[in-house]
């Protein structure tokens, strides 16, 4: 019961808030990009907590406690520097693209080809569906811990949040809603650092917990950090880095938010997103040096809160989880509905189909997040790679690097359909070098295809 009204609560504090300040939306601009006129403050707190994802909230605390130094290096490091990597890409195409809504639309138009648009779609979509499981996998096994109910009720409960709102207005309820959510994530972060140290013995618990619960993981050149490097630390470098530049989201923003807030917004937001995993690390960290022994190291945090303080601790950080989940959702729903776009157009009927698209998206994410023995950490890695198929081609073209489109289509499929099953196979065979040459195949043979590609087509 108590899970239920947590969820019934937060459902009503995000409707409200979307029907406060915004208004239902019906035309393409409005819905996409929320005309343009988006300032530097919620820009930033929006893109913040677009970035605050499953993997921000439980791997940062699971990588503390499981990996120590290395694993909270690898993940939170590039998380941050990711973002700020953006910021010249983000203007560009905002410059070249002024009136643009998609990535796939900018890479269609530059290229004029059917099969750029549609492997970019692809990549985009697929993208969307995969971190839209993630959070309701992630968000689902929480509250089927709390509440008893089944995870698969758990996953429909927090679809049903985020398309009840995002549908109303489209990216401004995903913007407006997503300030909210940020100051929830970052007083709840706090607040459950402050108790934790208090519980357990200050930062000395902390120093205790810096070479992961096993002790064995306390220097990123050791044999052990360079083992974090490759089984780990490099594919989610790839992935993190390559993730904007692969995400919809972001590039949603980036035509979203006034041209001239664009830098100081990506900025800004990267700071605000390293408090998250900086605070959810703490909490690995303590719980690794108390010497807490963790069920499912993939839920560290939640069970470490659990057992440490009072109950009513339960509400912060509940509010606080599903905050992060969903903002990120909602983001992935308008990012798939404004794909659309690419194909039908601006029309009135426009909008009404990207709702419908959302719903689609919904469901097919629900049901990856219910395959049973699927984990957070997996999925993320694997659609961190599948971001860095188009990275090379994206970054090339933004550039003026002179490719054709049959080029950077056969650059993008190289990587999909070579890379990203040889890191596949790393990952479920649990072989760290494995992983790595499929991350680095996947970000390099997009580019190194399409450039020699594009040189063949010009000559012939």
């Amino acid at each position: 019961m108590f899970g239920i009204v947590i969820l019934a609560v937060y459902a009503v504090l995000m409707i409200g808030v979307t029907l406060m300040f915004t208004r239902k939306t019906t035309d393409a601009e409005g819905f996409h990009v929320a005309d343009r006129r988006i300032g530097s403050v919620i820009a930033a707190m929006s893109i913040a907590a677009t970035w605050i994802w499953a993997p921000s909230l439980f791997t940062s605390s699971e990588m503390a406690y499981t990996r120590g130094i290395p694993g909270m290096f690898w993940f939170t490091v590039p998380n941050v520097l990711c973002l700020i990597l953006f910021i010249p890409f983000a203007k560009r195409i905002r410059a070249q693209y002024p009136e643009g809504i998609t990535l796939t639309g900018y890479m269609a138009e530059r290229y004029h080809s059917g099969k750029v648009k549609g492997v970019y779609s692809f990549q985009l979509g697929a993208l969307a569906v995969l971190s839209t499981a993630v959070q309701l996998l992630a968000g689902g096994k929480t509250l089927a811990l709390i509440t008893g109910l089944p995870f698969w009720s758990m996953t429909l409960a927090l679809a049903a949040i985020a398309y009840s709102y995002s549908r109303f207005s489209g990216l401004k309820a995903s913007i407006i809603t997503d300030v909210v959510q940020l100051g929830i994530i970052l007083m709840g972060g706090a607040l459950l650092v402050v108790l934790s140290l208090r519980m357990t013995g200050g930062f000395d618990t902390v120093r205790a917990g810096l070479g992961a619960v096993s002790g064995e993981y306390t220097s990123l050149t050791s044999s052990t950090g360079i083992e974090v490097l490759l089984g780990y630390g490099l594919p989610m470098a790839v992935g993190l880095i390559s993730g904007p530049f692969g995400d919809q989201c972001f590039w949603q923003r980036a035509f979203a938010i006034r041209r001239d807030r664009i830098g100081r917004s990506f900025f800004a937001g990267a700071l605000l997103f390293a408090l998250v995993p900086i605070c959810m690390g703490t909490v690995g960290f303590l719980a690794a040096g108390s010497g807490f022994v963790a069920s499912d190291t993939g839920m560290v945090n939640f069970e470490f809160v659990s057992s440490l303080l009072p109950t009513w601790v339960l509400v912060p950080f509940l509010f606080m989880i599903i905050s992060g989940l969903l903002s990120t959702v909602d983001s992935n729903l308008c990012a798939a509905a404004s794909l659309t776009t690419d194909w039908l157009g601006i029309g009135k009927d426009t909008v009404q189909t990207s709702r419908r698209t959302m719903l689609c998206l919904l469901i097919v994410a629900i049901a990856i997040a219910n395959i049973p023995g699927l984990t957070v950490t997996y999925l993320f890695l694997f659609y961190g790679t599948l971001r860095a198929s188009t990275l090379l081609p994206t970054v090339m073209t933004l550039l003026g690097k002179k490719l054709t489109g049959k080029g950077v289509f056969a650059g993008v499929l190289t990587a999909l359909c070579v890379g990203l099953p040889i890191f596949a196979y790393g990952n479920l065979a649990g072989i760290p070098a494995v992983k790595a040459a499929g991350s680095l195949t996947t970000v390099l043979s997009s580019g190194l295809v399409a450039v020699i590609a594009s040189r063949k087509a010009v000559k012939a």
